[in-house]
């Protein structure tokens, strides 16, 4: 099975994530997508971040409904932070016929470099890229492949700041989700 690695601190999930994934498992070989949700990404600063196990759970509420997307709360189980190459060398040994590849925004090819371990990373595994508004880097390397996908502008602060401001974010949220943030009284 072939099987694309959504990584991510989903603080919250959106749409634009739920587009990406569906598009990338439409257009690709992708038999499905893992949303692996990151307790602590190395790259970031985790003091606006929600409790992790209700990320998770807001992602599980917005992937429910796709039968072709799974959500793994595997890096809550290994050391922080989280190094996309150990969750794959772990994902690797626990799931041996799985065929296992990055999903990953242009953006992100930016500071690849910086990744611990990002010339194994891109000699070992398969990399799915998608567009993001005027943040792409090219980058050519035979195990990158550039995926035409709808350019989306969404941000997860730009919905935390929305929300705090009493705004709405109706059409950028799942429902559930929405429904979810809206019951913990979060970004308020």
């Amino acid at each position: 099975m072939k099987v694309g690695l959504y990584f991510g601190s989903f603080n919250p999930i959106h749409v634009g994530h739920l587009i990406i994934a569906d598009t990338m498992q439409d257009q690709t070989d992708l038999d499905e997508v893992w949303f692996i949700v990151s307790p602590q990404n190395p790259l970031k600063s985790s003091r606006s971040l929600l409790h992790e196990f209700d990320r998770l759970k807001m992602v599980e509420l917005a992937t429910a409904d796709h039968f072709k997307f799974k959500v793994k709360d595997v890096e809550f189980h290994m050391p922080r932070p989280s190094y996309t190459i150990d969750t794959l060398t772990y994902l690797s040994e626990q799931y041996p016929s799985h065929e296992f590849s990055l999903i990953l925004g242009g953006d992100n090819l930016n500071h690849f470099h910086k990744w611990k371990n990002s010339e194994e990373l891109l000699n070992q595994y398969k990399i799915y890229v998608y567009p993001r508004p005027g943040k792409n880097k090219s980058v050519d390397h035979k195990n990158i492949e550039f995926v035409e996908a709808p350019l989306l502008d969404i941000s997860a602060t730009f919905i935390r700041k929305t929300i705090s401001k009493g705004g709405s974010v109706k059409y950028l949220l799942h429902p559930h989700v929405m429904d979810y943030i809206r019951d913990k009284k979060f970004f308020i």
